[in-house]
């Protein structure tokens, strides 16, 4: 069994940054490479993108209102470390606010200038943010572990990420973490909620995110289309 004082478990965030690398790669994928999507799938997937980059906010929100705060406490030498994220996060909003405002007009029209935008929004974003996730997790991670305990992170967690969420807020993301997850990932999802609550969002939501992945994934044969000349 894992002590609560033991030094924390932060595989979780290599979890999340898995997540929404695989998601802005699939996004990205779908706009870019003929036969495009259309009708219900193309705002499916611009609603998706969307809310890629709400949880994209709240989750940089939660590292530098709460966990980089607690490092620093504990930890003075990390503060260069935590300066250079935090400054990372900075870089990173205007890119991810404009993804998210391309992907809005993506959804709400059938523009093919909308959908070229909203390719050029996904690599923008992913210039800055996908060296910013890997030096979190490559970097930041281990000093996280010596600062605080297991209790600590996962009070932390409670804090920003799962009490202000409702349960079908986190149903669905429990889901989204699992999605094409290996088994040691799939095991520190499922085992982050104490074993009640793990039935009901491991099997009262599955449906529910099934539906999603097939609106934003899965487009009809009949809304395919043809490259644009």
């Amino acid at each position: 069994m894992t002590r609560a004082d033991g030094p924390a478990d932060t595989r979780m965030m290599g979890i999340v940054h898995g997540a929404l690398r695989r998601d802005l790669l699939r996004a990205r994928e779908a706009v870019a490479d003929p036969p495009y999507p259309r009708g219900r799938q193309r705002r499916a997937l611009g609603e998706h993108v969307v809310w890629l980059m709400d949880f994209l906010h709240g989750h940089h929100t939660g590292e530098d209102e709460g966990l980089w705060p607690a490092v620093r406490e504990r930890d003075p030498s990390a503060g260069a470390l935590l300066d250079s994220l935090e400054q990372d996060h900075r870089h990173i909003e205007p890119a991810a606010t404009a993804l998210r405002a391309a992907a809005e007009r993506y959804a709400a029209t059938t523009d093919d200038d909308a959908r070229t935008a909203l390719v050029t929004a996904l690599d923008d974003l992913g210039e800055v943010l996908f060296p910013h996730l890997d030096r979190e997790v490559e970097e930041a991670m281990p000093v996280v572990s010596r600062a605080l305990t297991r209790a600590e992170w996962d009070a932390i967690e409670q804090e920003h990420h799962v009490r202000p969420k409702s349960v079908r807020e986190l149903g669905f993301e429990g889901h989204w973490l699992l999605d094409d997850l290996d088994p040691e990932g799939r095991d520190v999802v499922v085992h982050t909620v104490p074993a009640p609550v793990r039935v009901v969002l491991l099997h009262g939501f599955r449906r529910r995110y099934r539906r999603h992945c097939a609106a934003v994934w899965q487009p009809d044969p009949a809304e395919r289309t043809a490259p644009v000349a």
